[in-house]
């Protein structure tokens, strides 16, 4: 039987935090979202996008980063690919895009690992799956979240507007209601790694 991967995560307290410009979103509402990917649909079809699982470990539990923004709403790191991007390129992009300093010779080292799930958007609605309902032949947004290897030491720029969290896995675990589907189920996706806790 294969190893399960181990995934070295390192103290919250070895990494630097930062600020930079305001990172506005593009929309305000959920509507007006919807209706930006139907727009973008017309022209480009099917959208991919990606975001980064990015581990940290505090009292030896793993905790998953998050940026918040406003009160309640949380997010992985990541965005929309270019037509014809590479998700590996595309996703160190918008990892910089949001987390990193500027100018981009402060770029973190962004080593991206494998890919722990792919959630389906069937039409222009909040709800995704993860997987293809099978009546539906043209799915509106294919998303991939990508397991992140930090390195031992790092700084992010967090853009004004936004918070960057450090959330443990407990407090992910089945709470759809804080975090949505996508969010609290990776507890479960992240169950056959093995996490090697550096204490420095």
């Amino acid at each position: 039987m294969a190893s399960s991967a181990i995934v070295n995560t390192y103290p919250l307290s070895s990494y630097t935090f930062g600020t930079k410009e305001h990172k506005m979103e593009k929309d305000t509402s959920v509507a007006d979202r919807l209706a930006r990917m139907k727009v973008n649909y017309m022209k480009e079809g099917v959208r991919t996008s990606v975001e980064g699982i990015l581990l940290v470990q505090e009292h030896n539990h793993p905790h998953i980063l998050l940026l918040q923004i406003g009160n309640t709403f949380c997010k992985l790191p990541g965005g929309r690919l270019k037509p014809g991007e590479n998700e590996i390129e595309g996703l160190k992009r918008k990892l910089s895009s949001k987390l990193a300093a500027n100018p981009p010779a402060n770029q973190p080292n962004w080593k991206i690992g494998e890919c722990i799930a792919t959630w389906w958007r069937p039409n222009f609605e909040t709800i995704m799956y993860p997987y293809c309902p099978p009546h539906i032949t043209k799915p509106k947004e294919c998303k991939k979240l990508y397991l992140v290897h930090l390195s031992e030491r790092e700084y992010f720029a967090v853009p004004k507007n936004l918070k960057l969290l450090a959330v443990p896995l407990f407090e992910l675990y089945d709470n759809v209601q804080r975090y949505g589907p996508v969010i609290s189920t990776i507890p479960q996706q992240l169950s056959r790694l093995q996490f090697n806790m550096i204490n420095q």
